[in-house]
């Protein structure tokens, strides 16, 4: 996916907030079923206006991607370049890309919903492999320094532990009775320690 300057916005929305728009309705219709029509209702602007910031729905559509996109490569960037211990380094990634996921909820659904039917969607999928790869690596990183069980495959680790955190998105409410930071707690006890206790462990 190619990135495209900002255009100047007019008073009152810029193109962030037409893609904010834009996510909230992919959100709620489904992106096939989403018209330009729709997201400029929501902006209470008609729907030439929205041509002033964008080409298209598609091209809305490559940038809600990128925004998730860049917020989880952001994440991952934490874990790769921190000079903190890998263990530190590996609790606190899960603790972030919770963070992010909770922040960035509707664009990074929109991105697990994809299905690859037409070429920006084509191309995210290729680079969420690429971001799956770079989990992968960083879960045999932890298996090699003892801190993840190397009998199981990295890459099954990593879909098991991002799922169970990409998992949030479809459920979880910030204004509910858990606080951000609760989920993420949870999420980390699940992936490390998991969720038997000792004597649970001690029967097995």
């Amino acid at each position: 996916m190619s990135e495209r300057a900002p255009r100047r916005g007019r008073p009152g929305h810029d193109q962030r907030a037409v893609i904010s728009a834009a996510v909230a309705a992919f959100d709620e219709h489904g992106y096939d079923a989403t018209t330009m029509g729709m997201i400029a209702e929501r902006l209470g602007v008609s729907k030439s206006a929205l041509y002033h910031h964008i080409d298209g729905k598609e091209e809305l559509l490559a940038l809600a991607l990128q925004t998730a996109f860049d917020a989880l490569d952001a994440g991952l960037d934490s874990v790769e370049n921190s000079e903190e211990t890998l263990d530190v380094r590996f609790e606190h990634f899960v603790s972030e890309m919770v963070g992010i996921l909770v922040e960035y909820r509707p664009f990074v659904r929109l991105l697990l919903r994809l299905r690859g039917n037409s070429p920006v969607e084509a191309a995210a999928l290729e680079r969420r492999r690429h971001f799956d790869a770079r989990m992968t690596d960083v879960v045999a990183q932890a298996q090699r320094a003892g801190l993840v069980r190397d009998d199981l495959d990295p890459s099954v680790v990593a879909r098991l532990a991002f799922g169970a955190m990409n998992s949030t998105v479809e459920w979880y409410r910030p204004d509910g009775r858990v606080s951000p930071t609760e989920l993420a707690d949870a999420v980390s006890t699940l992936v490390f320690r998991g969720i038997g206790t000792s004597a649970y462990m001690a029967s097995s």
